[in-house]
């Protein structure tokens, strides 16, 4: 304990860091102050009572409950999320995005300022569907096109701002802005789900005990999820000696640490805004709604949803870190520095065999990510109520461990640079630095 406040007091007395603290907390005090604030000409008395299941509750959940209380926010980030992925897709089918991802610094602005566009469009044909389809308690309302332009222009300058507030948390702040953003709407959740769990339980629905498996059961899946964030594959690289002057440089064995779960929890949000596009369809065309297979698709706890879920999570795991981790560039960057992987020729046969390596331990950590996020689905079949359920693994526990572990990181790595004690025991090996394993493309969220 005393080696906590410790830390504390070595985090207060960094300038930058403590500055940093302040602003990342003043931006996302203001994220949820504008959470509350409703749109122009809805009562919020007609929305307090209404019930976010399924997809509308995950996304409820990802705004911190914006989404059904008809906020100005109530899109939240998603939109970006969804645009995101198109300029990524487009990156391999277009040659234009191709050229952009491979000119460093000045292709990846031009890069986010397509994604911003695109963000525009999206928020605005989200908007009207959403409009159109929770804003359902006074149809007079809706019926009047004012109404409905009036507002889809508030709810895409609100998630317009919500990005750019995102990206002053990364900027002015500590940590990841849009993935700050997503899980303190997580977490404002979190007390009233598990308030409502325990009163369900201690009032005769199993009783007590039952409580207490559950809580053993989340930590058991918490520590499995973090076991899967930070689980990596050290792969031994040499470096040739040196002699500059009277010093001598190289000569010692370091490792690149190759994350399981490179592309972090991305491949998550990917899988999940796609599965949201079955629901949107419904709003849009209410004859299809009946359709069988969208009706199963829609459905929070069907298997088709969650088979469909997995495998999205599989391929998006693959497709992420192939953008993100590039091999060949590890290898020119080692071969430039007089590196080598031990029993491994440098340049192009350590690219390969760094590729291989990648593949083989993308492939576990994929899976193992998939079952995490369809967990919820299974603990509701076992009648755990479906808000806490949604913390019981799944979408919500991989952003919160992948988030929190990410900002300690930085946090730690202030207070390293400053020769102060770190927040975490890393497992360092003595004598040994790690390397960084580099790529391209956008930072793991």
């Amino acid at each position: 304990m005393k080696k906590f406040f410790t830390t504390l007091s070595n985090i207060w007395k960094i300038d930058d860091l403590r500055v940093r603290i302040i602003n990342t907390l003043l931006f996302l005090l203001i994220y949820r102050v504008g959470s509350f604030v409703i749109l122009p000409g809805v009562n919020p008395a007609t929305l307090s009572n209404k019930d976010a299941s399924g997809i509308t509750g995950l996304l409820n959940m990802f705004s911190g409950g914006a989404f059904s209380h008809a906020s100005i926010f109530a899109l939240g980030v998603m939109p970006y999320i969804s645009a995101s992925i198109v300029v990524q897709l487009l990156g391999i089918a277009v040659p234009y995005f191709a050229k952009l991802q491979k000119e460093g610094e000045s292709g990846r602005n031009k890069l986010n300022q397509w994604t911003r566009y695109l963000t525009i469009g999206i928020t605005a044909l989200q908007a009207i569907g959403y409009l159109k389809s929770q804003i359902t308690a006074d149809q007079m309302l809706i019926a009047n096109p004012y109404f409905t332009i009036l507002n889809m222009f508030v709810l895409t300058s609100g998630t317009m701002f919500v990005m750019w507030l995102g990206e002053k948390i990364t900027d002015k702040g500590i940590g990841n802005g849009i993935s700050l953003i997503i899980m303190i709407g997580i977490i404002s959740a979190l007390p009233g789900a598990f308030l409502n769990e325990f009163q369900s339980r201690t009032s005769g629905a199993g009783g007590l005990v039952v409580f207490v498996v559950e809580m053993v059961a989340l930590i058991a899946v918490v520590m499995f999820t973090i076991l899967i964030v930070q689980g990596t594959r050290k792969v031994a690289v040499q470096y040739a000696k040196r002699i500059v002057g009277n010093k001598q440089y190289g000569g010692v064995r370091q490792y690149i640490p190759l994350k399981v779960t490179a592309a972090g929890v991305m491949p998550i949000i990917f899988a999940q805004a796609l599965m949201f596009i079955p629901a949107t369809l419904s709003q849009f065309f209410p004859k299809a709604a009946s359709n069988p297979i969208l009706m199963s698709l829609s459905d929070y706890t069907s298997w088709g949803h969650n088979i469909l879920f997995a495998i999205l999570i599989i391929l998006f795991t693959f497709f992420y870190t192939a953008i993100t981790v590039n091999p060949n560039q590890m290898a020119e960057d080692m071969k430039k520095n007089g590196g080598f992987i031990p029993g491994i020729k440098p340049g192009r046969s350590t690219g390969e065999f760094l590729d291989g390596v990648i593949s083989r331990i993308t492939l576990p950590g994929s899976i193992a990510l998939a079952i995490v996020a369809i967990i919820p689905a299974f603990a509701s079949m076992v009648h755990i109520n479906q808000g806490f359920a949604r913390f019981f693994g799944g979408t919500s526990l991989i952003i919160l461990v992948q988030v929190v572990l990410d900002t300690l990181q930085q946090i730690e790595s202030h207070l390293l640079m400053r020769h102060y004690d770190g927040l975490m025991k890393t497992g360092r090996i003595k004598g040994r630095t790690p390397i960084p394993a580099g790529g391209t493309g956008q930072a793991v969220i």
